[in-house]
């Protein structure tokens, strides 16, 4: 069977979630999920009446960026399972010069993330998942690519395991045309969007396979029912560029469900209230001018009359209608105003981020009101999506070079992301708390007696990041150093004893004659 006929019979399944993601989309950002057969060129899009479905996206999707991937802070740590460090005979401290190299490789990883545009494919990705409940990742050379609802189908097994992928998006044939064979393009059926257009910007539907293969996924892409053989790949299962998010998972279901819908009553309502409520009061606003039929007034005269101006007529003849119904609009608006306020609390709108720096504890505290308030979706993203991309990046870097390759069998890096550990910067407010405690207990004195100082600042230099070769003296050369110190003071004051010597009776030779008998030479 094609990638394209896989396609067309994987679709049925997604077919009631696709429609449900449309109408989310409509209420809220028209703009992230189009139909079908849209392809190119822009379309008058529907505006809603309310904006409430707009900002709660924008704002859920800020405050998951921020929880999963945060500016200016360690979101993950490497760490290696104490079963290892035991089994193959690791001294203690071997953890503390491992956390050090491991920590090298966070940065690394950090950096380049920072200076690529992985944080705008994500909060993008992130949008998607509130409306339409699932989005599909793809970790590329170039960086992340997102395939919205409309552009893939996928099928799950019972646990929710993966099992196949299709995309479908259309691409220029001109990129492709040095792929195809003569045969393939004398039955190409090109879609030709205007038929005025260059026959260059003819386009075509490029279908990309992906299957489970045992503890790997394998893929290549297809055209018209041809394979291109420069798009063949195969990865890992725990490394696999291929990430398909849900927001929301239901026992059975294959695609998941997303925030919007849960509130899709609430949505609809709104809508309807503002939109009687803004059509309402621009009828009850509007004002219209009467001439009795017998007036000596003209309409037309009174129409062109300007502001001050002195016409013929009779005030008597002049009326003016207006509706006067805004005493009506109390019930609709107070029902909006009540709905407004359920929907801002679903979308965590009132407690909007108001700081210039995001700081480790602004970003647990984020976490925790994602956890409470939405039920384990930030476990869920943890899972399905920071690890994997996260063992991606790893994965890739050991690869190029970027990052030393790690032994399998010797160490296994874990990665521990998400609200039970906060990257490094958990690791190092843990440590400070844990010398304060020490410190108001047992007293000051007790650091220097119970805890080896060497290795809190390597632990500290670890959990900040900073590489301490050359900077910090070991204790070795930190005891020499004291040595040499006690020897200098030693010297001098046995130089201060010498010269209190010179200067008693005891060694003036006139008045010591002992002294004096020592110094004569020999005759």
């Amino acid at each position: 069977m094609t990638a394209k006929q896989r396609y067309d019979s994987l679709s049925t399944d997604r077919t009631q979630f696709l429609s449900i993601a449309t109408q989310a989309t409509r209420l809220t950002l028209p703009q992230l999920v189009r139909e079908e057969e849209e392809h190119r060129g822009a379309k008058n899009l529907i505006t809603p009446w309310q904006s409430v479905g707009a900002k709660g996206v924008v704002t859920l999707a800020s405050k998951l960026m921020l929880a999963l991937v945060p500016p200016n802070t360690s979101f993950f740590k490497l760490q290696l399972d104490d079963s290892v460090l035991q089994g193959e005979g690791f001294p203690p401290e071997a953890r503390s010069e491992l956390d050090l190299s491991f920590a090298k490789i966070e940065r690394t990883i950090l950096e380049s993330i920072a200076a690529s545009s992985d944080r705008v494919v994500i909060h993008q990705a992130l949008k998607h998942l509130i409306v339409a409940g699932n989005v599909l990742i793809f970790m590329g050379k170039e960086g992340l690519k997102m395939y919205p609802l409309n552009r893939y189908v996928i099928d799950r097994d019972g646990n929710g395991n993966v099992i196949e992928i299709v995309t479908k998006e259309r691409v220029n044939y001109k990129l492709i045309e040095n792929q195809v064979p003569e045969e393939v393009l004398m039955r190409k059926q090109m879609t030709v969007v205007d038929d005025t257009r260059d026959k260059n910007q003819e386009e075509c539907d490029i279908y990309t396979h992906i299957t489970r293969d045992n503890n790997r996924f394998i893929w290549h892409q297809e055209v018209h029912d041809y394979t291109l053989p420069a798009s063949k790949g195969k990865a890992p299962i725990e490394a696999s560029p291929w990430l398909p998010l849900r927001f929301n998972t239901v026992d059975g279901e294959v695609y998941g469900r997303g925030r919007v819908e849960e509130f899709m009553g609430d949505l609809k309502s709104l809508e309807a209230l503002m939109q009687a409520l803004v059509e309402g009061s621009a009828a009850a606003a509007k004002v219209v001018f009467t001439v009795s039929p017998s007036s000596t007034t003209k309409p037309q005269t009174l129409a062109n009359a300007g502001n001050g101006a002195i016409v013929q007529g009779r005030p008597d003849d002049i009326g003016v209608v207006q509706v006067g119904k805004t005493a009506d609009f109390k019930t609709a608006f107070e029902l909006a105003t009540q709905l407004e306020r359920r929907l801002s609390e679903a979308f965590l709108i009132l407690n909007v981020r108001n700081s210039e720096r995001t700081t480790a504890e602004e970003v647990r505290m984020t976490q925790m009101e994602l956890e409470q308030q939405l039920g384990g979706l930030f476990s869920l993203l943890t899972v399905e999506f920071l690890v994997p991309y996260l063992n991606r990046k790893l994965n890739v870097f050991q690869k190029t070079g970027e990052i030393p390759r790690l032994p399998k069998k010797l160490v296994k890096p874990t990665i521990v992301a998400g609200i039970n550990a906060l990257g490094r910067g958990q690791d190092r407010e843990s440590l400070q708390a844990f010398l304060t405690t020490i410190a108001q207990t047992m007293g000051p004195d007790s650091i220097g007696q119970f805890i080896n100082q060497e290795e809190v600042i390597k632990r500290l230099a670890a959990a900040q990041g900073i590489d301490i070769l050359n900077l910090v003296r070991s204790m070795q050369e930190v005891q020499q150093e004291k040595q040499a110190l006690q020897q200098q003071a030693m010297n001098l004051e046995q130089q201060k004893v010498d010269a209190q010597a010179l200067k008693s009776p005891l060694a003036d030779p006139s008045k010591n004659p002992q002294l004096a008998d020592q110094l004569q030479p020999p005759e």
